[in-house]
């Protein structure tokens, strides 16, 4: 066998622009906004359940207020990820490259490919449109 056909990955890159940066940033906002609530709505349905498990079976409290304090932490570690983000997000430099995904291709190797050279393909996107491609 002297050829062979495999997939190959490929980073897309996206440059910074004022577009991509608002954009970026209203997401974050978004998620924000949309973790908070949710947040609380769980502490509103986490005391319901709380009372309702005092009227029922005191004994069981102890163990549903662990599992809302799991659940609770998890909510807060999911907002203060998406603050952290925001505030990256807003430190972004105009023209700087970010990493935006990754595609997939399919490549045909042969005995003495230059492998380090095709395992770095990227391509640059600049609002959404291809600007370059990278070996």
């Amino acid at each position: 066998m002297d050829k062979m056909t495999v997939r190959m990955p490929v980073a897309i890159k996206a440059k910074v622009t004022e577009t991509l940066k608002s954009k970026i940033i209203g997401d974050l906002q978004k998620r924000i906004q949309q973790v908070s609530l949710e947040l609380e709505q769980f502490e509103f349905t986490a005391k319901r359940a709380v009372s309702e498990q005092e009227n029922q079976d005191e004994s069981l409290v102890p163990a549903l207020q662990q599992q809302i304090e799991v659940e609770r932490s998890k909510r807060i570690a999911a907002k203060q990820e998406a603050e952290a983000k925001l505030k990256r997000a807003e430190k972004l430099e105009y023209g700087a490259e970010i990493g935006h995904g990754q595609l997939e291709r399919t490549v045909e190797l042969e005995i003495g490919t230059d492998l380090d050279k095709i395992m770095g393909a990227e391509i640059v996107t600049e609002d959404g449109k291809i600007v370059a491609f990278r070996a």
